[in-house]
């Protein structure tokens, strides 16, 4: 029997994506998700977990103590799992250069704006002010520059002209919650990778989106 994929979810909030992440592996033999760590005690995401009977662990920043402290202390905890894949689902910290090299290649992000449009906070509102007719979530290997990795695959949704950001949000999660899953399945299945700072997918480069579906 194959290895099954080791997927360690890093959470801070609600955790709605590792549900979706959760849901996908129940029928996806080839991955699981074998913890959750949150740096918030109180993320709704640990609760999920708990549910599915997956260990947790908070790693919560202490007073004064520097982001390379935090993220020694991250990855000591990170080096009990023994992870194939590390998947920021709503991680709201920003990690250090050392801390993401060492997981070059292995460790993915989703991004709530059509990359490399609106990196960072706010993508929903940058995008309504834009005009823009749409937006969505994108996929990404993180490399040491934010939001910067090579794009895995994208998911669009219109942007109507009476949307708030909170009514945006909502379309371009539910487009998340069918994109991640998906992604981390073709990892999983070692279809994906990360070489030169390239997405390759079944052996193919990607372009700066993405797979794009024929």
């Amino acid at each position: 029997m194959a290895h099954s994929c080791r997927v360690l979810v890093l959470i801070s909030g609600n955790g709605s994506n590792l549900q979706a992440i959760i849901d996908g592996c129940d029928d996806n033999v080839q991955a699981d998700v074998i913890g959750v760590i949150s740096n918030k005690p109180d993320a709704y995401g640990l609760i999920r977990a708990h549910q599915n009977e997956i260990d947790t662990s908070c790693v919560i920043a202490h007073k004064g103590e520097s982001r390379a402290e935090y993220d020694d202390r991250l990855l000591a905890v990170i080096e009990k799992y023994q992870p194939d894949l590390i998947v920021l689902a709503g991680f709201m910290r920003i990690l250090s250069d050392h801390f993401v090299m060492r997981f070059e290649g292995k460790m993915i992000n989703i991004h709530p704006s059509l990359l490399p449009k609106y990196t960072g906070l706010n993508t929903h509102q940058r995008a309504i002010d834009a005009q823009d007719p749409e937006h969505g979530a994108s996929v990404h290997f993180v490399i040491p520059q934010l939001d910067a990795g090579p794009v895995i695959l994208q998911a669009k949704v219109p942007v109507y002209h009476d949307d708030s950001a909170d009514v945006l949000a909502e379309r371009v999660h539910e487009q998340e919650h069918a994109i991640y899953p998906l992604v981390v399945k073709w990892f999983s299945q070692q279809r994906l990778r990360m070489i030169d700072n390239i997405a390759i997918l079944d052996g193919k480069p990607l372009d700066s989106h993405g797979y794009a579906a024929e």
